[in-house]
């Protein structure tokens, strides 16, 4: 069913790139309460609107996520030391290795 393939595609951007910590749960409760409320009308055309809402919107969180990756990986002024961490521990555990942990005084 398309509507309810929106719906999935909408929770699932929304868990990953807003959240899913509990202080977030908000935002996944008004998406179903919307849902729930649009499957009771009975304009097609409404309905229509709201799924064309829905998909655009889940297009705008994974662009946003995307363009954000984006500036990262350009080094676009931004202090990637943790990013560049992130990454070569990635890498060590793909061959099963761990990266020493690094002195702090």
């Amino acid at each position: 069913m398309h509507i309810m393939r929106e719906y999935r595609h909408l929770l699932k951007a929304v868990v990953k790139h807003v959240g899913k910590e509990d202080y977030k749960r908000h935002f996944r409760e008004f998406i179903s309460e919307e849902f729930r409320k649009n499957s009771k009308l009975l304009d097609p055309s409404s309905i229509q609107q709201k799924i064309k809402l829905a998909h655009d919107y889940t297009f705008l969180l994974n662009s946003v996520h995307h363009h954000k990756d984006l500036l990262f990986s350009y080094n676009i002024a931004v202090d990637r030391s943790d990013e560049m961490k992130r990454i070569l521990g990635k890498s060590a555990a793909s061959v099963g290795l761990q990266l020493p942990e690094v002195y702090q005084p």
